[in-house]
């Protein structure tokens, strides 16, 4: 399909938040009584979580509409593996689940997915008791959970918000506390959606210390995804004409990445009318268009932004000067390796990329409409990011949009729906 140039103008809100769904489903899963989960995301990834507490005997009441209803309580071995489909998040934050459970879980999934990392994961559960073994450290990858375990303290080799959300996941039923150091304020879902379900929990961006203690059911309300939205957040602030409001967007402070990043680029953002959706802070955003200026972006903010890099990478490509990406390794065991992915696209666009291990050099101008189709690598961002790109420069085709349905079914329309209220009447 072609994605076409025109502003984005209007009102949206974007698809329920990914990390946020997720954990909800399975918080909800091993809670006492009934859960409802509203606007969740309904993207594939979303999917196979839900999929998965089902194998496991949680039951679901979920007609495709605006509620999931999720009845919790002890779960069993399934019938057979798990396939989390293309989702690293379902599997990991999973693992951690079954590990401190008792369950006994064999976890496959996509061919992308058998290319991704477990071993970071696995690591700490087996030093949590569990017996946890990968394929050459991938997929297919099976565990044999203990039950009720002493809990103590965990340290991250890396910052990563799935790692210390399977650790806590896998110490839900833990006897004692539980501590996890060596976090560098990676997104705290998990942390927050605890204290929602009932649980005492401290955490500061650097340690998390959670009681014993169980899980109570609750309602929650998935704010909309600040990944999604960075996609017409980005796309506005580069294309002429654009001025476009995404409402009801999670705005938690571990996220706002590409926000400062946009700010400090000399993007037009307004984010108002803040307030609490269900322990996750949320806000309205207006975008309009400004030429930009290039930044660095590394450390602490790219930590808080490592999903939109991409995207960041396209809003780079339409900034005066040189923008110095780095401290993004972790992007190369993506769904692709999305350095390199995103670089190749750039380069079919006419800008120039030069390639680092850990980010990129982008230097901005002179974008134009490829004369080729533009490979996706089946990664649903990378595709998301080239319409992003074609707003101020397209039309740019990309060779494969069922990929988008990963984390975003209803992208198309609605981005068709931004431009159309951009087109003069």
């Amino acid at each position: 399909m072609t994605f076409d140039r025109g502003p984005l103008r209007g009102s949206v809100r974007v698809a329920g938040d990914k990390s946020i769904s997720h954990r909800a489903l399975m918080f909800a899963a091993v809670a006492d009584g009934t859960s409802r989960i509203s606007e969740p995301n309904r993207g594939a990834d979303v999917i196979s979580t839900r999929d998965a507490i089902v194998a496991l005997g949680a039951r679901v009441v979920d007609d495709g509409g605006a509620t999931i209803e999720v009845t919790g309580g002890a779960l069993h071995d399934p019938a057979g593996a798990i396939d989390a489909g293309n989702s690293g998040t379902t599997t990991r934050l999973m693992l951690g689940l079954c590990a401190g459970r008792g369950l006994n879980v064999t976890f496959d999934g996509d061919a992308s997915l058998r290319r991704r990392p477990m071993e970071r994961v696995a690591r700490p559960l087996r030093a949590l008791g569990a017996t946890v073994t990968t394929t050459d450290g991938r997929l297919p990858a099976s565990v044999r959970g203990i039950l009720a375990p002493p809990g103590g303290t965990f340290a991250l080799e890396i910052p990563s918000a799935q790692v210390k959300s399977a650790i806590l996941l896998a110490n839900l039923d833990a006897t004692g506390p539980v501590r996890v150091t060596g976090d560098r304020f990676s997104r705290d879902h998990t942390e927050r959606m605890l204290r929602r379900f009932g649980r005492t929990i401290r955490f500061d961006g650097e340690t998390i210390e959670l009681e014993p203690g169980r899980m109570r059911a609750q309602d929650v309300r998935v704010p909309a995804d600040l990944s999604g939205a960075a996609f017409f957040l980005a796309a506005a602030a580069t294309t002429p004409g654009s001025d476009l409001v995404l409402r009801e967007v999670g705005v938690n402070p571990t996220r706002t990445g590409i926000l400062d990043a946009l700010l400090a680029m000399g993007a037009d953002l307004e984010v108002f009318d803040r307030r609490d959706l269900d322990g996750e802070p949320v806000a309205d955003i207006r975008v309009r268009y400004r030429p930009l200026e290039a930044v660095t972006l590394d450390g602490e903010l790219v930590v808080r932004a490592i999903d939109e890099v991409t995207i960041l990478a396209v809003v780079a490509a339409h900034a005066a000067g040189t923008t110095r990406i780095r401290d993004a390794a972790d992007l190369r065991g993506k769904e692709s390796d999305r350095l390199a992915t995103i670089a190749e696209t750039l380069r079919a666009c006419g800008i120039a990329v030069v390639e680092h291990p850990d980010g990129l050099d982008i230097t901005g101008g002179g974008a134009r409409s490829p004369d080729r189709t533009l490979r996706t690598h089946e990664d649903h961002r990378i595709a998301m990011a080239i319409a992003a790109l074609a707003a101020p420069t397209g039309p740019h085709t990309i060779d494969d949009p069922d990929c988008i349905a990963v984390s975003f079914p209803d992208f198309i329309a609605l981005w068709r729906q931004a431009q159309a209220a951009g087109v003069p009447g």
